[in-house]
């Protein structure tokens, strides 16, 4: 069955994470200029989990990536889910079903990683170098912070060639996550784009981050298999739990009208909505940063399918910043 996955960019985030201010960049394609804003919603404090907060929500001025000043929310988290479990990610053996493992994309769509999976890599990516188990048919998972971290960095550890990495929230006890969302969105003249390593594309209502690509060539260049979750998560001893797909499991609001569920903000403060509304279809209007405009929702984002490895193109509007504790 394909269900509705590890940033091995976010994976390598140093332990000593500083404030990472999103860049703004004017190299994606425009939005349509079709899109009005006689409509701008603002951030809802109140649509965020409780239980997932470090502290309350509070307002302060900040500077966004355009260098302009405004209202921000402070939100800090405890990076916890709890609307939902986290994991399981690799499983233990080739004859375990896909209860025992989370998901993999590829090719925009996404797999179970069960143990027949695992057990089929070499076919599937035709390169008999693939051989993720042992003669007994376990799988090769890796079991404490050091072996994560050995087979998580960009320069895999030879050692951990062959590897399902796996890394548990453990190793990351204690981690706050700081977010400084604008109260009210700031259109940008041209849009910006998604940065890499250490960027955040959003939040979700239960502040865990919403992350940018998973660079899959990295990760399977060495022969890893880094999977996400059922709930398209999983974690880096750096920056935590995140998500690299929206499955359906968070907290979602849904809309009166039929409208694709939200499920949390962007950087810029603009909403970001389920793919797919209430009857199966997705937006046909949407723009090259995957948003559009209604006069319910303002301008808002759509995210792409769980198997796409993404989540928006680019940001409409000025972001605010985000920063890691350990």
């Amino acid at each position: 069955m394909n269900r509705p996955l590890l940033s091995l960019a976010t994976l390598t985030l140093s332990a000593t994470i500083a404030l990472f201010v999103i860049s703004c960049q004017d190299n994606d394609p425009t939005p349509s200029d079709t899109t009005a804003d006689a409509v701008t919603v603002a951030v809802d404090p109140t649509l965020f989990i409780a239980a997932g907060l470090a502290e309350p929500i509070t307002k302060v001025t900040r500077t966004l990536s355009n260098g302009t000043s405004a209202e921000c929310y402070k939100i800090v988290t405890n990076n916890t889910p709890t609307d939902h479990t986290m994991g399981p990610w690799c499983p233990t053996t080739i004859t375990d079903d896909a209860s025992k493992g989370g998901i993999w994309f590829e090719g925009g769509k996404l797999y179970d990683v069960d143990g027949a999976f695992i057990q089929n890599l070499a076919t599937f990516y035709n390169d008999a170098f693939w051989k993720l188990y042992n003669a007994d048919g376990t799988i090769k998972v890796t079991t404490t912070k050091a072996a994560c971290e050995a087979a998580a960095r960009p320069n895999v550890d030879p050692a951990y060639n062959n590897y399902c990495v796996e890394c548990q929230p453990s190793y990351s006890a204690g981690i706050k996550k700081t977010y400084y969302i604008p109260v009210k969105p700031v259109k940008l003249s041209s849009p910006a784009s998604i940065g890499g390593m250490g960027a955040v594309v959003g939040i979700a209502f239960n502040g865990v981050n919403f992350d940018p690509p998973a660079p899959t060539s990295a990760i399977l260049g060495a022969h890893t298999l880094a999977p996400m979750d059922d709930a398209g998560g999983h974690v880096n001893t750096a920056a935590g739990y995140h998500y690299h797909a929206a499955t359906g499991k968070s907290k979602k609001i849904a809309q009166a009208d039929g409208h694709a569920a939200m499920i949390g903000y962007a950087m810029d403060g603009y909403g970001m909505y389920e793919l797919l509304d209430t009857s199966g279809k997705e937006p046909a209007d949407l723009d090259a940063n995957r948003g559009h405009y209604d006069a319910t929702r303002g301008y808002h984002y759509h995210v792409a399918a769980p198997g796409a490895n993404r989540f928006i193109t680019g940001f409409r509007g000025a972001q605010g910043s985000f920063s890691v504790s350990l």
